[in-house]
């Protein structure tokens, strides 16, 4: 079963439940805090279950893959969230509400999640952020993750170009395999000297 109950210093991390509704909603609904995530931002409690339904609950019933409600564990009420996807990708995301940011709170969170999915046995997480947007790109190499590449898409359901990084963590010691699924699918793709040392990856 995935997505156990765990705790850190500051911070509960459990599935979300039914109950949690109106936390999501306060998350989903802001549209600063929905501007580099993939869909809009929610205008209703309804579009709130859709997500739940959709986006949330489904990962539960799959082997592998998670998604955690970030708590704290002074009122265990969800102020963010962090998962990786079952899909082959095992994209790793997370959002925070925007009073709690800049504490932290991700890289805390997402620490503990890394190594519950390295316990777990998957072999990699990889991740992806719009090159506008660097501060989410700190938090994945805090994690350890690593840029391997940048690649351009006309994102959806936006419907705009954007230049995303791709970061990638190997668990299973292929140091030097990289997920080259985007790097494959999209015509504008190069290597940024972002962090030289670790640019390892996927010429033409």
């Amino acid at each position: 079963m995935n997505t156990p109950r765990l705790e850190t210093q500051r911070l509960i991390l459990r599935r979300f439940e039914e109950e949690d509704i109106g936390a999501l909603f306060l998350l989903l609904k802001d549209k600063e805090v929905n501007t580099f995530l993939p869909w809009f931002p929610a205008k209703s409690t309804e579009e709130t279950w859709d997500f739940y339904n959709n986006r949330v609950a489904v990962q539960y019933k799959k082997e592998q893959g998670c998604f955690y409600a970030i708590c704290l564990k002074e009122d265990n009420v969800p102020l963010g969230y962090i998962k990786a996807e079952a899909d082959d990708s095992h994209d790793f995301g997370y959002a925070l509400r925007k009073e709690f940011w800049h504490r932290g709170i991700v890289t805390e969170a997402g620490e503990a999640v890394v190594e519950q999915l390295k316990k777990e046995g998957l072999p990699y997480i990889t991740a992806t952020h719009d090159r506008n947007n660097p501060r989410s790109g700190g938090v994945m190499r805090r994690l350890g993750m690593r840029y391997q590449y940048s690649y351009e898409e006309q994102w959806q359901p936006k419907n705009f170009p954007v230049v995303f990084r791709m970061y990638q963590l190997n668990f299973d010691g292929e140091a030097s395999w990289v997920y080259r699924k985007y790097w494959d699918l999209y015509d504008v793709h190069y290597i940024e000297e972002i962090e030289s040392p670790y640019t390892v990856c996927c010429k033409t």
